[in-house]
């Protein structure tokens, strides 16, 4: 995603990602809310069905960077959210079923959902006691739940969406209302602006959408179209559905007036461009493009890992372009083909291989970055250790040397070094072990963790694997220290 850059530079570094925290934007219920008729909780110290001892869970995922984001105790397993939408009123009410898995004996769990009344919820079908404090909704089931157990939540919800607004340089993200609809992109933490959700990247899970919008308006969301729009009463509904594991902030409901274009790439690989009438002398560009691209990569990186591409272009000045899996979203801008190649990359690096911890950002970043080079490579433009050395002769004392990629910081978790200097960390390695192995790696790489989640140190431990050489020192020089590298 770009922010607070310039959209059209061929070597833009592009931010593919916003804000590091949320900053409490949006109404929130009463700190103690129960719906009528709400079961009894279990009291402290209760007995799951399993025969163990229940506990809370964690009302964060263990990310230290970052300890109120996601939950701990479950793994969500699929999101089924039926969700209507007035753009007139901005209010949207919705329907969460979350089906989940305990990874302990709870006593309770908690979701993360911004703002929204809240009406109800039932696990297992009955109904649950729950409480509101900022961020947080804490569940607590009628009975305990067990180890591993599964079991199903529904939320029912309701109220007008609110995107955070950081107030660094991070900029507006989550749901967005827009003049007819909604821009929807979510990177780091905004999914929990629009659904009840485990709001971090390491808990990944299938998606379906049921979203039911003012007839004439357009509904676009991840993966493909279950059947046809149905229309009634002056209301269209979409069916989509995701049927790959997807990290939450790469979730969409962008709705609006757009010209469609559909078909295939040239590989089978179903296709779908959308552009705001705004835009409508770029239609034919982004499909074309997004084909060609999503093809090329399949050739570089390994197969492609999800069921469909394309790209979305919206009306909305947002300054950025997001990666939404399936389909990269493009605020405001016409993309250009450096922009295109990064973020359909990132169906690769980040969708289908996601970070486990912010802090490995550099994973996505400078994996899609180094893309962009290598499509310039690939076009016969300027060859990727052209641009290489173009960002290495950058003074000793300029500020990408004075931040290690390897370690993204909380406070600054989409620095250029990520990008850039994470790109560079790359073509150092590909000189150090050759293209033949340089090569091998990326689609071992990404053959070995499709759909899953990654560290850096897998990655490291696995190109000194396919390469037989020791790259201790290449890895700590260009990713862990705060200087410039002397040599590569």
């Amino acid at each position: 995603m770009l922010s607070g850059r310039p959209v059209i530079a061929a070597t833009t570094v592009l931010l593919c990602a916003l804000a590091c925290s949320p900053d409490g934007t949006g109404e929130s219920a009463p700190a103690t809310a129960r719906p009528s008729g709400a079961a009894t909780a279990p009291s402290p110290g209760a007995t799951a069905s399993s025969g163990g001892p229940a506990s809370p869970g964690a009302p964060g995922i263990g990310d230290p960077d970052f300890p109120t984001d996601g939950n701990g105790g479950y793994d969500a397993e699929r999101y089924r959210l039926t969700i209507g939408y007035e753009p007139d009123s901005r209010q949207l009410s919705g329907v969460a079923v979350i089906e989940a898995r305990a990874t302990q004996a709870l006593s309770r769990f908690n979701l993360d959902l911004s703002g929204f009344t809240v009406g109800e919820i039932t696990v297992d079908d009955r109904p649950a006691t729950f409480e509101r404090s900022g961020d947080e909704l804490s569940v607590t089931p009628s009975r305990p739940i067990g180890d591993r157990e599964a079991f199903t939540v529904k939320v029912v919800y309701s109220g007008e969406p609110r995107p955070v607004r950081n107030s660094s340089n991070l900029g507006t993200y989550g749901f967005i209302p827009t003049r007819d609809g909604a821009f929807v992109t979510c990177e780091p933490n905004g999914a929990k602006t629009w659904f009840p959700v485990n709001d971090h990247p390491s808990d990944k899970a299938l998606y379906d959408f049921e979203i039911t919008v003012p007839a004439g308006l357009t509904a676009l969301a991840n993966g493909e179209m279950v059947g046809r729009p149905r229309t009634s009463g002056g209301k269209t509904t979409y069916v989509w559905r995701e049927n790959h594991p997807m990290v939450s902030y790469l979730a969409t409901m962008t709705l609006g007036r757009f010209e469609l274009r559909e078909g295939e790439t040239a590989s089978g690989i179903k296709n779908l461009a959308a552009v705001d009438p705004r835009f409508g002398s770029s239609l034919n560009k982004l499909y074309r493009l997004s084909g060609e691209i999503t093809d090329y990569w399949a050739t570089v990186f390994g197969p492609y890992p999800f069921s469909s591409t394309g790209g979305v272009v919206d009306d909305f000045s947002a300054g950025y372009a997001l990666e939404n899996q399936t389909k990269p979203m493009y605020g405001g801008f016409d993309p250009d083909e450096d922009i295109i190649a990064h973020e359909l990359a990132h169906q690769w690096f980040g969708n289908s291989l996601s970070i486990t911890r912010w802090k490995d950002l550099w994973l996505n970043e400078g994996f899609a970055t180094y893309a962009e080079w290598l499509w310039s490579e690939h076009k016969g433009d300027s060859t990727a250790e052209e641009i290489f050395r173009r960002h290495y002769a950058a003074d000793d004392d300029d500020p990408i040397w004075a931040y290690a990629p390897g370690r993204a910081q909380p406070d600054d978790l989409f620095n250029n070094s990520v990008y850039t200097r994470g790109g560079m960390t790359l073509h150092a390695l590909r000189q150090r072990i050759g293209d033949q192995v340089f090569f091998e790696l990326l689609k071992t790489w990404n053959a070995e963790h499709e759909h899953g989640n990654v560290t850096t140190e897998q990655f490291t431990a696995l190109a000194e694997k396919l390469s037989g050489k020791q790259l201790d020192a290449l890895f700590d020089a260009w990713l862990f220290q705060s200087r410039k590298p002397a040599t590569w």
